[in-house]
Formats: structure tokens, sequence, C-alpha cells
């Protein structure tokens, strides 16, 4: 399955194998990111007000190696601003057609296809409600991880972890602070996400998106790309994902100086 990298056209075999996933899906959320040189232009260009973002932490949860995310699985856990908070269990990439019918079915599950020029990725994600104080207490060491998880989240956690790697065996990866802000540009009809991302180290992630119904995904892409061009919105460079930024960080911090 393609992974969204560098900003390569999608080739022939890429557009069928996406256009079967389409069939699958509950939705799709297109993405792009924006190079940290770019980060003040394109807010600007699209008259974006940092004092309407929500702030936010993001938590996951691995082993230093990172043995968890190697094997398709991501645990991650959120507190947002005024005392709300969830945890997600995701799987990616996977296919839709071998998740169980059960499954599907069930509310907490979503099944979703993440669109980057050049590149895309199917997940599942299990949801669970959370409150803000849960996840610091699990931050600070006062909460087991899987206290986070419902019964349901962990079940899907033990069928696609590795065998024998317990919820209690991942180390706290995090957390990374965010601005998130939801949005509508002028002249597009369209909601936007921004997300800035700022990593312990000073390095920041512009990361810009927007969802759609699984049929007006090729529509929806070209138009946004259109929107982008036209405000100056720089879309030629090297894609990266947020969630693999962070682990590459915690997982090295984790390791020390002196790792391989």
């Amino acid at each position: 399955m393609a992974r969204p990298t560098q900003n390569k056209a999608l080739s022939d075999d890429q557009i069928v194998e996406m256009i079967d996933l389409l069939k699958g899906v509950d939705s799709v959320e297109l993405k792009l990111t924006v190079p940290e040189s770019q980060t003040r232009s394109t807010v600007v260009s699209l008259g974006m007000d940092p004092l309407d973002a929500e702030i936010r932490q993001v938590v996951f949860f691995d082993t230093p190696d990172l043995a968890l995310n190697q094997s398709g699985v991501v645990l991650r856990a959120r507190r947002l601003q005024g005392g709300k908070g969830d945890s997600v269990v995701k799987l990616r990439p996977v296919v839709p057609e071998t998740l169980g019918s059960e499954l599907r079915s069930s509310p907490s599950l979503g099944v979703e296809v993440d669109a980057m020029p050049g590149g895309f990725i199917c997940s599942a994600s299990m949801k669970g409600r959370l409150t803000s104080k849960q996840v610091w207490e699990s931050v600070k060491g006062e909460r087991q991880t899987r206290d986070l998880f419902t019964k349901e989240q962990r079940a899907f956690y033990k069928e696609h972890a590795p065998e024998g790697l317990r919820m209690s065996d991942l180390k706290v990866l995090g957390p990374i602070t965010l601005l998130k802000l939801k949005f509508v540009p002028k002249d597009f009809d369209r909601s936007m996400v921004a997300e800035m991302w700022m990593y312990p180290n000073g390095s920041r992630l512009l990361e810009l998106s927007t969802k759609c119904r699984p049929s007006e995904t090729f529509q929806v892409a070209a138009e946004s790309r259109a929107f982008l061009v036209k405000r100056g919105v720089d879309i030629s460079g090297e894609q990266q994902t947020k969630t693999k930024t962070a682990l590459r960080y915690f997982s090295s911090a984790l390791k020390g100086p002196d790792a391989a």
C-alpha cells in the first residue's frame, strides 16, 4: 500500500489501488505538509488567526525501538483544551475487506484513507473517550497505560500488536504540544484544518487537511490543490507525517545520545 513520502504524481497502479480502497472506507482526509520555511507565509496567505486555535497535547505509547509502530499499530492519547481527552488504537496499513463485519459495525471504529501528494495509506482506528486529567496522570506515571483504553480497544490492540508485547511494557513518548485551527479560507467553500506540531527540539510541522466523502476524493483533491497553488502555498515539498516524526524523535531520546 502506497505510503505518503515525497511529492510525486500517483502511478496508474496506485490510482487503481486507491479506487479499490475507497470502496470500503468511511472517509478520506486529504493532507499536505508545508515546508517549515514556508510556515509563516502560508499562515498569512490563508488568513489563519492563531488566536482562534485550540491547544492540545498528544502522547504516544511504544517501545524505545518502536516495535509497536513497526508492526503497524499506533497507540495514542490526547489532552484537549477544556478538560476533554481521547485515546485511539490505530492499525495501518489495512485493507478494509480484511476487517470482520462485527468489528466494522462497532461505533468506535473508523476506517479512513489519508492521502498526501504522492501517496496514501488506509487505517482503522478504534477510539475511546477520556478526560484530560486521565491522560496527564498517565504521562506522570500515576495511571497505567491500559486504563486509558476500553475493553474493546484493548482487544483490538492484543489482536494486532506483536505477541507478548503488553501495554504495561510500553513507554510514554511525549507529550507534544500542538495548535489545531478549524477554518474556512476566503474564496474556498470547504472547511480546512491546520495543525502546528511543536517538537521539543524546536522544530515545527504545519499540516493542512480537509475531509471528504470517498466518492468526492479526486474532485476535492483537484480543487484543493488549485486553491492552494493560487494562494502561493508550496505543495512541492517532501511530505512528512506528524506521528512518524514524533515517534522518531522520542525513540532517539529514550535510547540516549550514545545509541547507534
